[in-house]
């Protein structure tokens, strides 16, 4: 079976609406000869004369009448969907995105955001799933909507990218720990007891590779899988907790921070996504939103 011609439904609605060949041909800038052509391939296509001469004019048969409002939904529709989205009423949309983040990066910003978005978009819900890899296909399949995180050699290079801001490590502590008062020299700094962080487990980081070199090593007295653990005990004990300064501004809330004793290099947490999702107007309005709260949020020490 031959695959119909759509064009057809756009020459059909014209005709129908015009009740005039040459009307229609004139509309659609088409010689009177080709638009009869046409009509003569519409009525094939229907089985049905469609317009009937009558005197000097046209009258529409049962059969067009019956298509005639369909015929324009159709083409109403169609013109719609290749028309790029203009408008986009945030109180009428419903949906859910999904967000893979660190822990951190959601008890930091995450309230501000479901906020903004609550007040602008009740239908709007957002899922935050926790970030175990920087594998990029959950963002390639659609599972996930948008991720935060720092761009590597093995992000995916087809990926959109926008820059959320520029972080930088810090040491914690609880108030009243040894560190929170006087100079917080390379020596007593690698002399303390530290928490590693580390999704995948490891002994050491960017930390005790700038030491090595200096001769220092810190004690690693336990390892765990995100920054907001890490903070916990370290505000429950003696040990020191070294995470990204702005990333953790709300978990460090009654907490001693200062700067590391040890050189490190400031990294940047950006927002990624597919490029499918580039266009999309909701999609777009809530990738505004990220953006603006990282940047009014600021690091609280």
């Amino acid at each position: 079976m031959s695959r119909p011609d759509f064009n057809l439904l756009v020459t059909l609605d014209v005709l129908l609406a015009e009740g005039s060949v040459a009307r229609a041909a004139q509309r659609l800038r088409l010689s009177p000869s080709a638009m009869s052509r046409t009509l003569a391939r519409l009525r094939e296509a229907t089985g049905d004369p469609l317009l009937i001469r009558a005197g000097r004019g046209l009258v529409p048969t049962p059969r067009a009448l019956e298509l005639r409002e369909r015929v324009r939904q159709l083409v109403q529709d169609g013109a719609a969907v290749l028309r790029p989205a203009e408008t986009l009423n945030l109180k009428q949309l419903v949906r859910t995105f999904t967000l893979r983040s660190s822990e951190g990066f959601v008890e930091n910003f995450g309230s501000a955001l479901i906020a903004r978005v609550d007040q602008e978009a009740p239908g709007v819900r957002l899922r935050f799933v926790q970030k175990p890899n920087k594998d990029s296909t959950p963002l390639r399949d659609g599972t996930v909507d948008l991720e935060t995180g720092v761009v590597e050699k093995t992000t995916a290079p087809e990926l959109r990218v926008q820059a959320l801001f520029k972080d930088r490590l810090i040491g914690v502590v609880r108030k009243g720990h040894p560190l929170s008062k006087g100079k917080i020299t390379l020596s007593r700094y690698a002399a303390g007891r530290h928490i590693c962080v580390s999704r995948e487990g490891f002994e050491r980081g960017p930390i005790d590779e700038a030491l090595g070199p200096l001769g220092l090593e810190r004690e690693i007295v336990t390892i765990v899988g995100g920054f907001s653990t890490a903070l916990g005990l370290a505000r429950a004990s003696d040990l020191i907790a070294t995470v990204p300064e702005r990333h953790t501004g709300n978990l460090r809330a009654g907490m001693h921070s200062f700067p590391l004793p040890v050189s490190m290099p400031e990294f940047t947490v950006s927002l990624l996504w597919h490029p499918r999702l580039d266009a999309d107007l909701a999609h777009r309005w809530l990738r505004g939103h990220v953006l603006d709260i990282c940047a009014t949020i600021r690091a609280r020490s």
